[in-house]
């Protein structure tokens, strides 16, 4: 969706790279930062056209063969930035709007005919935390594109760009006949579930989703009706989170690896009411969308599916990323620092065999930060990091277990949660018990007080923040459970 925002709005010529952040224009969130660039089959104008250095000669060299030519792939990529500015470090605070979260960034230019535009990069680096981390960063990406685009074309200087062309709509079009083979193994029906959100961090109101899964042959719709309208806070997903939710859960019933194309959706219609929780309009406050609100959906789309092959769908995860940030100015160098991390929980049970305890799950591509390379990049201390026991539901297979995660600041701070299943707990299947809900707390000295998931603090250097995940839902009755 990006992709096609950049090509919609921007008149791309060879040697541009397009940045943008924007939701409302294909994003997700403010942090993810989306590059895009056109990929050209190689002319004979180039050489002519990089030996030059006058600007006027390059416009003049490049003007008619541009307009007669077109790119034959795009490449992009996507990054999470630590910081992309807004009210609070790291970007991911309570907001009540999209102005309040960050720089949002419309699709521009950032490299212009090869060269990197200073005035853009300027303006973004004054608008953001660490700008020197930011800007080594904007360059990996930039680094990451030429890297695609040369190997893109050392395919086609082997089999050129018609035959090249030709396997890349093979591949989609694979992806899509083994998607429509999965479907059509679900039985025909409408298969309707709902969960909620705890909260928006505004108001204290849980936020419904609800979705019917009508599975009819080889194609799948997956209707959203009924959910909660947009909310003030900043859980609302855009479009591209719901669908790219829909498209990982459908992923997780295919056999084997998969390439991950377009192809995939081809059998599957997404039906998200405009206006809601789960395909928001601007202005809404959407940091929470990509990370709490993708969660909720894979729950509630594994939820009606449990009841069409309960034999291959597993109890609920943790659900949340528990996504803490803190910032502040890093007392050995003087300079501004963001940390951003989210935290592992439990797996929920699986038909066959308990949870995994403490793993990323779903809709987070997030590792676990080794302490020692956290405590060497900023100026904290990780006072308890260990399994949260006890906290998988129980069942005939048990869900996974949750982690405790204390982190101690060695300067002042400012600190944000966003996270969620403090209330509403990961669900059970078949009898099984639901998970442990998380817990939070900030600890100064001998006190201690508990937060709620989602909003700010500040931070005392010595104070600490006590995480505790949420564990997976188990899954059939415990008396039938073997000893172990």
């Amino acid at each position: 969706m990006s992709v096609r925002a950049a090509i919609e709005q921007c008149s791309i010529v060879p040697g541009d790279i397009i940045i943008l952040n924007d939701p409302y224009a294909g994003g997700t969130h403010l942090p993810d930062v989306t590059m895009v660039a056109p990929v050209y089959e190689k002319h004979e104008d180039d050489a002519h056209r990089k030996k030059s250095r006058d600007p006027r000669t390059r416009r003049a060299s490049g003007s008619s063969s541009v307009s007669a030519r077109r790119p034959i792939f795009y490449v992009a990529n996507r990054a999470h930035h630590a910081d992309i500015g807004g009210a609070t470090p790291g970007s991911m605070g309570v907001a009540a709007d999209i102005y309040g979260e960050g720089l949002r960034i419309p699709p521009i230019r950032l490299v212009r005919n090869g060269e990197l535009d200073p005035d853009t990069m300027r303006l973004v680096l004054a608008n953001v935390r660490g700008q020197h981390e930011r800007q080594g960063d904007f360059q990996a990406q930039i680094g990451s594109l030429k890297t695609g685009a040369r190997r893109l074309l050392e395919i086609v200087e082997r089999r050129g760009a018609k035959e090249a062309s030709q396997y890349a709509a093979h591949l989609i079009a694979y992806s899509a006949r083994v998607m429509r083979h999965a479907i059509k193994e679900i039985p025909d029906g409408g298969y309707l579930a709902e969960d909620v959100l705890d909260d928006d961090g505004i108001s204290n109101e849980p936020v419904n989703i609800r979705v019917r899964v009508t599975i009819k042959g080889e194609r799948a719709t997956v209707d959203f009706n009924g959910s909660a309208p947009q909310v003030a806070g900043p859980i609302n997903a855009v479009a591209a989170i719901t669908v790219s939710a829909v498209s990982y859960v459908f992923r997780c019933l295919l056999k084997g690896d998969m390439p991950a194309s377009a192809g995939l959706m081809e059998p599957i219609t997404v039906v998200a009411p405009a206006g809601t929780v789960v395909n928001a309009v601007h202005p809404a406050a959407v940091a929470g969308g990509n990370v709490e609100t993708s969660q909720r959906i894979v729950d509630v789309l594994f939820r009606a599916l449990s009841q069409a092959i309960p034999e291959r769908i597993p109890a609920a995860s943790q659900g949340t990323m528990n996504n803490l940030t803190i910032g502040g100015i890093d007392a050995r160098s003087g300079k501004e620092f963001s940390y951003y991390e989210t935290v592992a929980g439990g797996m929920g049970a699986r038909p066959q065999c308990d949870g995994i305890s403490a793993v990323h799950t779903h809709m987070t591509n997030s590792l676990n930060t080794p302490v020692e390379a956290l405590e060497y990049a900023y100026p904290l201390r990780v006072r308890e990091y260990r399994i949260r026991k006890g906290s998988g539901g129980k069942g005939k297979h048990n869900g996974g277990d949750g982690v405790v995660r204390e982190i101690e600041t060695l300067v002042p701070a400012r600190m944000s949660l966003l996270a969620d299943r403090r209330k509403s707990a990961p669900y059970g299947l078949h009898g099984g018990e639901a998970g442990a809900v998380g817990k939070a707390k900030i600890v100064s000295g001998e006190r201690s007080r508990s937060i709620g998931s989602k909003g700010s603090w500040e931070l005392k250097a010595g104070d600490r923040v006590k995480i505790e995940t949420p564990g997976g839902g188990g899954l059939g009755k415990a008396e039938g459970r073997r000893r172990r």
